[in-house]
This record gives structure tokens, sequence and C-alpha cells, in this order.
């Protein structure tokens, strides 16, 4: 009896093709860019957008998004 015949079978991840159309919003004759370009590999790159953060898939550029300011109460 072989080992492997006792595991469990991998799950395979389905792959899901991007859409060119989740980068950009058509409005009337304009075309809008809804996610920013990265700084590091120029236009063309874009940048994923986080909570808190844009990071680029291709070098790892990372650009943290402003947070608010805290007030302490005293």
């Amino acid at each position: 009896m072989s080992k492997l015949s006792s595991r469990k079978p991998k799950s395979k991840k389905k792959k899901v093709s991007v859409r060119v159309s989740d980068y950009y919003k058509i409005d009337g004759d304009k075309l809008i860019r809804k996610n920013q370009f990265c700084t590091r590999c120029g236009p063309g790159v874009f940048m994923a957008d986080m909570f808190d953060r844009y990071v680029c898939g291709k070098c790892g550029f990372t650009v943290f998004k402003k947070q608010p300011t805290r007030k302490s109460h005293k």
C-alpha cells in the first residue's frame, strides 16, 4: 500500500482572469482609471487597492493611505 493513497487529494485553485473593464470606468465620452499607476513601473501597471495601502503586483512597491489622526481624550 502506498503512502499517497491515504492522503487527501489537493484541491486545485481556479484561475480567475482579470478583466480590463475592472480597471476603467466609462463616464460619457471620458475613460476614467479606477486604480493608480505604479510610480516605479510607470504607466500601464496598476496598483492593487487594499484597505490601508496600494500595492504594485509587479515590483511590490507599497504606498500607505493616509490614516485620520486620533485625538486623545483626557
